[in-house]
């Protein structure tokens, strides 16, 4: 066992083997200050609470941790159709030596086990006992893989759960349904299911489980959203103030408007990821400025927009720094400062200008926020599709009864010093736990140099462009293991991704470090053109 430091939250554990990692994943649940298990290929991520554990102490319990070599339990067995018609099956039987049939007997001979969960919910990654699959990923990942499309990685086999862009080799189509917010659980493929693939014999197939729970398709719903349109709740509640629906009109939206609350942590084992506010702080302070409990829904905004308030209201805006307008019914318009909560009047419509300072405005109002949950989080998680949709011009969301919100209206503003593009912020980070992977002149570079933020930069991780690339001491594929929020990613081309709320769990390019925790929500505030300068944690 080696213990990596993965940030200041957590720690990354390399065994032996997978069979290892899957035994340490299950030893360690319930150990005091362990707050999140992610297992990987060969690693397990342990994410913990610092004012529960410090991590030299945990170190010590994690290292004193001994397991039978046993076979691992598994939970479940399911059994999926697929149909053998996948775009790269000719390259697959010429990477391995073997005709295309052989690949497909041997694929349905086999027993997949589901190791662990990444990417995206529902994605499991199975591994199986035949020496065969060892499989290399394509030289240039697809932009599209179609929802079904079951894959070769590695050692690895696995089924994409929605569309998105993939680099494993496709090999056949299931219509089995991997992820269902229904379902109970609503990952068909978790860690320990036992996986039997079989041809399909019909146009249209689902997986079936052994044991009491079912499969059910995702019903074409736009309840899920949460949203209201043409006044009517789509969450089926009618929520009043006094006497009037209470809710809000998007008249112009942003670049990206969302809901977010405090996120959904604690389902690493669907692959679910905690997304949430990428500025904590700033959905704090909101809400404590209109009264709400600190993890209230509120809504999230990349940029300018123009929202219409129906019913009276109590909002704050935080975050951003930017030109706030409220013009009434009759056209009167005065300034709104920052941070401080303000009445709002029926039909009252408020404008925000495009950020001078930051990049995310977050709004607000007494009551919170009402949307469908999933998992019990209306957070909107953009890169698992989770939770409500962005909302476009003529949305409208509902809100919540003002009278339950459980403190007084706080009426001291909070200002924050928020950079500008141009400007220059330090960002506190940890190294590890990939340094090791890099050039002694790659660790120099990453804390020597400015990296800007690019306009190619979102919630799922910010872009960032060096004059001098980071370069690696070690060539290869990084078997997947667990990444954090914060981590700064290495790809090929050596410019870093720095990851945010809505990052996958797991990934396969060396992690150079991490920003600190405290540091993440000044992280979320970054837009394009301002640039960074790491500063490695003291005493690390």
């Amino acid at each position: 066992m080696r213990i990596l430091t993965a940030s200041d939250r957590a720690l990354l554990v390399e065994a032996a083997d997978l069979d290892e990692a899957m035994r340490f994943n299950l030893a360690w649940a319930g150990v005091a200050g362990v707050e999140e298990l992610i297992p990987g290929a060969r690693t397990v991520l342990v994410r913990f609470d610092p004012l529960r554990v410090a991590a030299s102490d945990l170190a010590t319990v994690l290292e004193g941790t001994t397991v039978e070599t046993g076979h691992v339990p598994h939970a479940r067995e399911v059994t999926i159709p697929v149909r053998y018609d996948g775009e790269d099956l000719d390259d697959v039987s010429a990477s391995l030596g073997v005709s295309v049939d052989e690949v497909i007997a041997r694929h349905l001979a086999a027993d997949w086990r589901v190791a662990f969960s990444g990417f995206a919910p529902g994605f499991g990654y199975a591994v199986s006992s035949d020496p065969l699959f060892e499989v290399p990923r394509r030289p240039s990942p697809r932009t599209r893989v179609p929802a079904g499309s079951v894959a070769l990685a590695g050692a690895f086999t696995g089924v994409y759960p929605r569309e998105s862009p993939g680099g494993w080799q496709l090999i056949g189509r299931t219509d089995a349904v991997m992820w269902d917010i229904d379902r109970d659980p609503p990952a068909l493929l978790s860690p320990g299911t036992l996986v039997r693939f079989e041809r399909a014999m019909a146009a249209a197939v689902t997986g079936s489980i052994s044991g009491p729970a079912g499969t059910s398709r995702i019903p074409d719903d736009p309840a899920r959203s949460g949203r209201v349109d043409g006044g009517h709740a789509r969450d089926g509640a009618d929520h009043r103030g006094s006497g009037t629906p209470r809710t809000i009109e998007v008249v112009r939206s942003s670049l990206q408007l969302l809901v977010q609350d405090a996120g959904r942590p604690g389902h690493a084992a669907l692959g679910v990821s905690a997304s949430g506010a990428a500025d904590r702080t700033a959905m704090r302070d909101a809400n404590r400025a209109v009264g709400n409990s600190d993890g209230a829904a509120v809504l999230e905004s990349v940029g300018g927009m123009v929202l219409r308030f129906h019913g009276a209201e109590v909002a704050a805006v935080t975050g951003a720094v930017g030109s706030l307008a409220l013009t009434d019914r009759d056209g009167v318009t005065r300034d709104i400062p920052p941070g401080v909560p303000f009445a709002l009047a029926d039909g009252d419509e408020l404008a925000l200008g495009h950020p001078d300072r930051g990049l995310r405005y977050v709004i607000a109002v007494r009551g919170g926020i009402i949307a469908s949950p999933a998992l019990g989080s209306v957070a909107a998680d953009t890169l698992a599709g989770l939770g409500p949709a962005p909302l476009a011009a003529g949305d409208r969301v509902a809100i919540g009864d003002p009278r339950a919100a459980p403190r007084a209206v706080d009426p001291h503003a909070l200002p924050r010093a928020l950079p500008a593009p141009g400007e220059t912020v330090a960002l506190e980070i940890t190294l590890g736990p990939r340094d090791g992977w890099f050039t002694d002149r790659a660790l120099r570079v990453l804390v020597d140099q400015d990296w800007e933020v690019t306009p190619r930069s979102d919630r799922v991780g910010i872009r960032l462009a060096g004059a001098a690339p980071l370069e690696r001491s070690v060539s290869g594929e990084l078997p997947s293991e667990g990444a954090v929020t914060g981590a700064i990613q290495v790809p090929p081309d050596g410019q870093p991704v720095l990851f945010l709320q809505d990052h996958p769990l797991t990934g396969g390019y060396p992690v150079i470090g991490a920003v600190t925790d405290r540091f993440l929500d000044l992280a979320g505030q970054l837009p394009p053109g301002v640039r960074i300068r790491f500063v490695v944690k003291e005493n690390q």
